[in-house]
Parts: C-alpha cells; sequence; structure tokens
C-alpha cells in the first residue's frame, strides 16, 4: 500500500511539472514576434486623368552663368599680394594676386651679367681672329653661349610674368581659397570668377516640341523674380542627343539687366509657341519608370501594387501621356516604387 503511495505522488508530480512546463512554453510562444506574412509599403498615388497638355507647353529651367572658372597660378611661392575679396566685380586682365619673385630678378641680374662677359669677350674674339691670334672656333663657342643666356633671360622673365595672376575674363569673384602670406604651388586654385553679364538658361523640351527651336531663334524669357518683366533671349545651343525620356537641353542666352538683374540659380521659364498635345490622358512623370522603349507605372488595385506596361505619348515638364495600358480614374504610384514588387500590398497617401 505504501508504495502505491509513493507511486500516485511521483504520478502527480511529473503531471504537474508538465502541466507547468505547457504553461510556459504557451506564454513564451505569445511573447516570440511573429513576423506579418504581407507587410504593407506606404506609397504615394496620383490618379490617372485627363487634361489639356497644350496649357502646361511652358518650361521651366534655370540659370546658368555666360562663364565660370577656377583661377590657378602657374608659378609656386609666396603669395605677398592678393587685391580681391569675395563678391567683388573685377576687370579682365586685372590683377588678382601676386606671388613672391624677389629670387627671380636676382637669377636675371646675375645671368645680365654673364651675358655682358660673353659680349665683351665675344668683341675680343672677333679682332683677334681677324689678326690670326685666336681660332674661330672660340667665336662660335662664345656666340652660342650668349644664345643660351639670352633664352634663360628670357624663360626667367616668363616665369616672372607668371607671379603676376591676373582675371582671364570680367566677372565677381565668387570664392577665395587663400590668403596673403599663403604659399601655393603650380595649379592651385586661389579664387572662383563668374561671368554674369550674360545667362544661359537651360531647359529641357520634349520631343515633340523640340523642333520648334532654332539657334539663332529669339524667345522671350520670364522670371518668378521679375514677373512684370520680359527678358530677350536667343537660343545658343539645341542638344543633339536627348535622355531616356526623350527630352533634349536647349540653351537660352540672356543679357543681364542692370534693371532686373538676374543671377545664377534663379528659375527661368519660357512658352513653346506650338501646342504640344490636346486633351490626353497623363499621369506625373514621377510615375514613370523604365526604359523610354519599355516605360513601366504601378497601379494600386485592392490594396496591391500591380505593375503595367504603358505607351507613352507627348511629354511635358511635369506630366507624359499615356497612350496604352492606362484608364482615367487609376491610381499610379508616384513615390516609392524602390520598395515595390508586382503584388506588394500597399497603403496609399
Amino acid at each position: 500500500m505504501k508504495r502505491l503511495f509513493i507511486f500516485l505522488g511521483i504520478i502527480a508530480v511529473l503531471g504537474l511539472t508538465a502541466a507547468k512546463l505547457l504553461s510556459n512554453k504557451e506564454k513564451t510562444e505569445q511573447k516570440v514576434y511573429i513576423p506579418d506574412p504581407d507587410p504593407k509599403v506606404g506609397v504615394k498615388v496620383a490618379v490617372a486623368e485627363v487634361r489639356d497638355l497644350s496649357q502646361e507647353s511652358g518650361f521651366l529651367g534655370s540659370f546658368n552663368p555666360n562663364r565660370k572658372a577656377e583661377i590657378r597660378p602657374q608659378a609656386s611661392g609666396e603669395i605677398v599680394k592678393l587685391n580681391v575679396e569675395v563678391g567683388q566685380h573685377v576687370a579682365a586682365g586685372q590683377l588678382i594676386a601676386k606671388i613672391d619673385d624677389e629670387q627671380l630678378h636676382y637669377q636675371v641680374e646675375a645671368l645680365q651679367v654673364t651675358l655682358e662677359g660673353y659680349q665683351n669677350d665675344l668683341k675680343r674674339y672677333e679682332v683677334l681672329v681677324k689678326g690670326d691670334a685666336t681660332p674661330a672656333v672660340n667665336v662660335e663657342r662664345t656666340e652660342l653661349s650668349i644664345r643660351s643666356t639670352q633664352a634663360q633671360i628670357k624663360q626667367l622673365n616668363k616665369q616672372i610674368k607668371n607671379t603676376s595672376i591676373i582675371a582671364p575674363f570680367g566677372g565677381i569673384i565668387t570664392a577665395k581659397m587663400v590668403e596673403k602670406g599663403s604659399v601655393v604651388s603650380q595649379g592651385t586654385p586661389i579664387a572662383e570668377i563668374t561671368d554674369i553679364s550674360a545667362l544661359k538658361l537651360v531647359v529641357n523640351i520634349p520631343e515633340k516640341s523640340v523642333n520648334a527651336f532654332k539657334t539663332g531663334k529669339s524667345i522671350p524669357v520670364r522670371t518668378d523674380v521679375y514677373p512684370h518683366a520680359n527678358f530677350n533671349g536667343r537660343v545658343t545651343m539645341v542638344a543633339a542627343q536627348g535622355d531616356d525620356a526623350h527630352n533634349y537641353p536647349v540653351e537660352i542666352t540672356v543679357a543681364n539687366s542692370s534693371v532686373n538683374p538676374l543671377k545664377a540659380g534663379m528659375y527661368g521659364s519660357i512658352a513653346s509657341d506650338s501646342k504640344v498635345k490636346g486633351e490626353a490622358l497623363a499621369v506625373p512623370r514621377q510615375a514613370i519608370m523604365g526604359s523610354a522603349k519599355q516605360p513601366q507605372l504601378y497601379v494600386v488595385e485592392n490594396g496591391k501594387a500591380a505593375l503595367r506596361d504603358v505607351s507613352v505619348g507627348a511629354t511635358t515638364n511635369e506630366y507624359y501621356e499615356i497612350t496604352k495600358g492606362l484608364k482615367a480614374g487609376d491610381r499610379v504610384v508616384i513615390s516609392g516604387q524602390i520598395n515595390l514588387q508586382n503584388g506588394t500590398s500597399v497603403i496609399a497617401q
């Protein structure tokens, strides 16, 4: 009987232990993170809609300076003069900086003494040769020494000239990299000069409108900085090759004005003479992915991203015409495509 009680006790202890372990296991499993098998990606969408693309045929660009260059010395040494500050206007040929040339002048002076000695020797040899008192070869050697010394003097004078750093063209100093007393080496940039006497408005023109732009053509230019002012622009460059979206950079040069002064980096706009398109189904440019030959976009359907092949027609600065693969009202993804695959669940914003 005693053994039976002991056996039942052992069974009871084992049962309680098993129940406790099972309970702990359930609690542990509840605490373990289980990833969502279908995570949702946040994206920004826009609605494909019919719009009048002919009203979008104004093209926006930014002004680039007419010329811009880093000023680099052709000599090495200590800068003993620095005559410019950032924002200062300088004329073409104006002295920007001066590098110490004292040692070079000493070398020229020494060579001039040597040259004078050779010239005196030449006079004596020429007299002696006439009297057959010395070989004619001494005259030839002295003449060669004179020519060599003269060449060395010219070289040193060229180096002295290079110690004067001048402005290559008129403009504004937009950066200064050194100060007086700095020691620079040949080719070290010491300042930056920018010419904005004229500016170049660069705009990207769609393929169907680029033929309206010819080199030399006059085009009115406007800017939001001076909304009531018109600037006369002239087409100075039409790119021979476009980008993957069939847009061609066009450069329009505008003379700067003292009344309404423009600055490099400002925005400017032009209006196209020809209509790009009438009403057409269009989506924002950010929606289009892939290559120009096989454009694609994501459409949000039933909470999922569906990848579609589309055909693109006319383009403007803001929109693409969609001629195939989309219908009005479709919601297309314009931000967040990098995180998507066909069938990815999304949260549209």
